[in-house]
């Protein structure tokens, strides 16, 4: 099972904020590797964020690392674009 979504690789700092710009209202997630694994083969996941209803929105990782930020719509019809810019946070 595919799911059609927006995806980009990020290596993130504990305290990098990635802010969002959407196109109109979308799921905006952050996801480790496993979780990205399970959520692109349908299965149960877990990430950080959610339904964003304003942009920019920002995401916040819980640690540093390599993170899959991720949009879609949720099964809603239509399409939606995105930008994202990590700011660095503080050392």
């Amino acid at each position: 099972m595919s799911i059609n979504h927006l995806h980009a690789e990020l290596d993130l700092g504990a305290n990098d904020v990635v802010e969002v710009t959407l196109t109109r209202q979308a799921n905006a997630m952050l996801m480790d590797r496993p979780n990205y694994t399970s959520y692109v083969n349908g299965l149960g996941h877990s990430y950080f964020g959610g339904y964003a209803t304003h942009s920019p929105t920002t995401l916040a990782p819980p640690r540093a690392g390599r993170w899959n930020l991720v949009i879609d719509l949720g099964g809603a019809p239509g399409t939606v674009s995105a930008t994202y810019r990590v700011i660095p946070g503080a050392p």
